[in-house]
């Protein structure tokens, strides 16, 4: 998926965008440090745990305990995922790039550190403060 399929896809999401961040992937490509994504994965808050699970969404638990949702097949919602905090990036909460980091070194998988290389890259080239508040 890339920026516009993102987008399109969270425009159609049916939940109060207040309730909810992209995380990983989906917030790079919306920051522009990857070109593609191959699913849109979101934090969101516990209220809106409580309305995925009332939906049917639930998927199972994360190894911390919180509550993990499927939502059609491109979206995996996870109950208080965060790191950092969020900002406002092309019309949606997404965690800000220093929490980017910290999610991607509390992974550590091979991915993720290449995902890392690529945010050190997008950090060089941007010149953007690893807090991320200067995004749309």
């Amino acid at each position: 998926m890339d920026k516009t399929e993102i987008l399109e896809v969270l425009d159609c999401f049916p939940y109060p965008r207040s309730d909810y961040w992209v995380i990983a992937g989906g917030a790079m490509v919306l920051y522009g440090i990857r070109e593609r994504t191959h699913d849109i994965d979101l934090g969101c808050s516990t209220g809106m745990a409580d309305l995925l699970e009332r939906d049917g969404f639930l998927d199972g638990y994360s190894p911390g305990g919180g509550r993990r949702f499927k939502y059609g097949e491109s979206i995996e919602i996870f109950e208080n995922w965060l790191e950092d905090a969020v900002t406002y990036v092309e019309g949606f909460n997404a965690v800000t790039v220093k929490g980017l980091i910290k999610m991607k070194q509390g992974l550590g998988r091979e991915k993720d550190l290449r995902d890392l290389r690529l945010i050190d890259e997008y950090l060089k080239k941007t010149q953007t403060p690893v807090g991320g508040s200067d995004e749309d």
